[in-house]
């Protein structure tokens, strides 16, 4: 199945037309007359994006988007109003919207941000995807391990984490070669990456040494 496009709009008769212009650009569409009525019916993780206008009754295109971050983070939403300026649109871009498109729009307009928006979802899936890896092959590590990790991605020897976790540096060298076999990282380099994707480089603390 193709990608949906979730039009978000109170006035019908435009969203009943931009709706018919999209789909017969050969993309599936489904049309909501406001942000809580999408809510309601949030999509599955399937690919997609959100045309959204700016000013809705109750629930704000600004504030759907806010809950939209935490609640379907994938979909990319490309903003459609007649009610926008400059500080909308910067502010929209800032928070996460992909587009932001003023009233009338051209068809080509509308569909050239669509493709856009639908590059942008399959980065952010990939992304998404390797995150999720990521956090599997390091639930695998042991407590002790973990904590080699953290050292060692923080460029420490041997010998300073043997120092700081109180132990020998055979015992080190021997977590590490897990540490890195378990993650499937070739190098430190690599590690160090998937630390960072993975917030694991904040300020260090010192570890506790055992005694």
């Amino acid at each position: 199945m193709g990608p949906i496009i979730h039009i978000v709009d109170d006035d019908q008769s435009f969203r009943t037309a931009i709706g018919r212009m999209i789909g017969a650009s050969g993309f599936r569409v489904a049309l909501y007359e406001s942000g809580e009525q999408f809510l309601a019916h949030l999509p599955n993780a399937g690919p997609g994006c959100i045309l959204l206008d700016l000013q809705l009754p109750g629930l704000s295109g600004s504030d759907l988007q806010s809950r939209l971050a935490e609640t379907v983070p994938l979909l990319p939403i490309i903003y459609l109003t007649g009610e926008g300026d400059i500080q909308a649109s910067v502010r929209a871009i800032k928070a996460g919207a992909e587009d932001f498109l003023e009233k009338p729009a051209s068809g080509k307009t509308v569909v050239e941000a669509i493709d856009r928006a639908l590059l942008q979802y399959e980065r952010r899936l990939i992304a998404y995807d390797r995150i999720h890896t990521f956090e599997t092959l390091l639930a695998n590590l042991t407590p002790r391990e973990a904590q080699v990790f953290d050292l060692i991605v923080r460029g420490k020897l041997n010998k300073q984490i043997a120092y700081a976790l109180g132990t020998s540096e055979r015992t080190v060298k021997a977590h590490r070669h897990c540490v890195m076999e378990k993650l499937g990282a070739r190098s430190l380099a690599e590690a160090v990456s998937i630390a960072e994707r993975m917030g694991r480089l904040e300020p260090e603390s010192t570890p506790p040494r055992h005694v």
